[in-house]
């Protein structure tokens, strides 16, 4: 009867449901027994919703938390986890008592936490969360850095991944409480993932010059590295790209020993081919704050053979 009056006061054993509390001020939610040791065997779901439509929620642990610890670092018996109902999104799950949850602000006016315990070593003091209203413009304004990464203007965003240096460093950034899962999901194999990478085969080119000619040549009218932004190659503005940057081959260097009859010789690609790079790419989701995270690959142009020709012509 005890167990069963807190299932009653402050959320539902079936799964399936979930008790759904108006927000129009602040409050909280916790554990059963909080701060003491939670009951076994438990499923409790909240659905907050905010009495007005154009706000978000903001979701505060107390820093009193403690479930049980995690396996290989993976919350897999009791844990609290809170998910984006618009979209199905987990935006944290947590357990043990190493770290206390950062803040998490929903999408939109709503937001669901679910709390689980199994049916063995339950820990204390369990966990509570502080909810709040938070306006979305004036939190803008005010603290910009207190927003997810997913809610900052695309430019800011794009600027801010091109500084991480190592993937994993990035989906930290992105999701914090949550990262390791991100990427063990992007790197999963799936049908989209058609591995076109280099498809086209480079051509061999055998060429019987001495070692002074040869020095010439590279130096001259030839296919070298440059590094070109993906956004601006693919003019993709709506899209984020990681590495943002990649290298390809295009025509550089004179032609001061061009053959044709002409005023003025320049170089120009006369075989160019369509290689695919598989990078990393963040695009917003429709409808609601978030990213869609996604390997995909895409095509650019590299430049396998130049030549010197007059100005106005094109290559072969």
């Amino acid at each position: 009867m005890y167990v069963s009056s807190f299932i009653f006061a402050l959320g539902v054993q079936d799964p399936q449901h979930e008790r759904i509390i108006t927000v129009s001020t602040n409050g909280s939610i916790h554990s059963p027994r909080f701060p003491h040791t939670y009951p076994r065997n438990m499923v409790l779901v909240w659905r907050l919703v905010a009495a007005e439509e154009n706000v978000w929620i903001q979701l505060t642990f107390d820093e009193r938390f403690g479930l049980e610890d995690p396996e290989d670092d993976i919350c897999k018996y009791d844990f609290v986890e809170v998910e984006e109902p618009s979209d199905g999104t987990i935006l944290g799950r947590w357990c043990g008592s190493g770290t206390v949850p950062g803040k998490q602000i929903s999408k939109g006016n709503q937001i669901r936490i679910r709390f689980v315990s199994d049916e063995y070593f339950p820990s204390e003091p369990g966990f509570c969360i502080h909810y709040n209203i938070v306006v979305p413009q004036f939190t803008e304004a005010v603290s910009p850095s207190m927003l997810p990464p997913s809610a900052l203007p695309l430019d800011l965003l794009n600027n801010a991944v091109t500084a991480f240096s190592t993937l994993e460093d990035l989906i930290r950034y992105l999701e914090p409480d949550r990262w390791q899962l991100d990427l063990e999901d992007l790197y999963r194999p799936t049908w989209q993932l058609l591995g076109k990478a280099f498809v086209f085969g480079r051509k061999s080119r055998v060429v019987d010059l001495n070692l002074l000619k040869e020095e010439v040549r590279l130096y001259s009218c030839t296919p070298r590295n440059f590094s070109v932004s993906i956004r601006e190659e693919l003019k993709r503005t709506d899209t984020i790209f990681w590495p943002g940057c990649l290298l390809v081959k295009r025509c550089g260097g004179n032609c001061a020993c061009c053959l044709h009859n002409c005023n003025e010789c320049q170089c120009v690609p006369s075989k160019v081919t369509k290689k695919y790079h598989e990078v990393l790419q963040l695009r917003p989701k429709s409808g609601v704050r978030g990213l869609h995270k996604s390997l995909t690959d895409v095509a650019l142009e590299h430049h396998e053979e130049c030549d010197c020709v007059c100005r106005g012509h094109t290559g072969g």
